[in-house]
């Protein structure tokens, strides 16, 4: 049975260090979920106007490797305090030699190469079929790709992300392999946390920052370490601050036609 919490939030936010520090009237909250502890307490804040809660997927101590994190009770939180729409920034690698470090990816399909990890709230008695075909929301993703070009922002409205469990890196010949199905971006988080989120009718938007090469892209391209990652991601910060601050106070109080919030009407025999 699900069981809101006491705590109400308007929009929800997975991601990195950093952000959080930057709400307003900030308070820490715990959300009990029936899947465990999330990777966190969660910390509620106001940003134009809107209660937001920020959720720190691998904690605030970066403690939660990718293939360890508990997404079942992250999205399931973010359910909880009443959020219907989820925004998932990441950092993330290139595929491709037009998008470039520095570069920010709206992302509109991912292929899932991970296994092993809990991917689904629905384990019966009622069988239950997500169509993850359009996995992210049109009205988020749109709105996104706007705002990102208004503040300046290199942004690429579309692109698939290619999900491997982690904690390691690609090897070369990996990522040339990936390379050559077209696909544009590489992470280790997106899933199950994009599907989970569809599951529970949440909107969610990626916006993927890229923050390397990933191995093997180009000849002479070095192998992508985890320092590298962080030092572009913390040059790139700003912006993404930046960039989440204007879409929230953008985003309107009810979703429009995107159709996210009732996927489960035509899921279930």
């Amino acid at each position: 049975m699900f069981k809101p919490s006491k705590h109400k939030a308007d929009i929800g936010v997975f991601g990195g260090s950093g952000f959080y520090n930057f709400l307003e009237n900030t308070k820490e909250v715990e959300v009990e979920t029936p899947y465990g502890s999330p990777s966190d307490s969660i910390t509620l804040g106001e940003i134009g106007g809107k209660t937001v809660a920020f959720l720190p997927r691998h904690g605030k101590r970066h403690v939660l490797p990718p293939h360890k994190i508990n997404y079942r009770a992250n999205v399931w939180a973010m359910k909880a305090l009443g959020v219907s729409r989820v925004i998932s920034p990441c950092a993330a690698g290139s595929l491709q030699p037009h998008v470039k470090p520095g570069d920010f990816v709206i992302c509109d399909q991912f292929v899932n190469k991970t296994s092993g990890r809990k991917d689904t709230f629905y384990d019966g008695p009622i069988t239950t079929h997500v169509s993850p075909a359009d996995p992210y929301c049109p009205e988020l993703s749109g709105l996104a790709v706007k705002t990102a070009k208004d503040i300046g922002i290199s942004v690429h409205d579309k692109g698939t992300i290619l999900v491997i469990p982690g904690p390691r890196f690609s090897t070369k010949a990996e990522s040339k392999f990936y390379t050559a199905q077209g696909w544009e971006v590489i992470n280790m988080t997106q899933y199950p946390e994009v599907y989970l989120a569809r599951e529970l009718e949440l909107c969610t938007l990626n916006i993927s920052l890229i923050t390397d090469f990933d191995a093997g892209l180009i000849g002479d391209v070095e192998p992508v370490s985890h320092s590298a990652v962080i030092k572009v991601f913390n040059e790139n910060n700003e912006k993404l601050r930046n960039l989440l601050f204007s879409l929230i106070e953008k985003i309107p109080a009810e979703r429009e036609r995107c159709g996210c919030g009732d996927v489960l009407s035509h899921s279930r025999v």
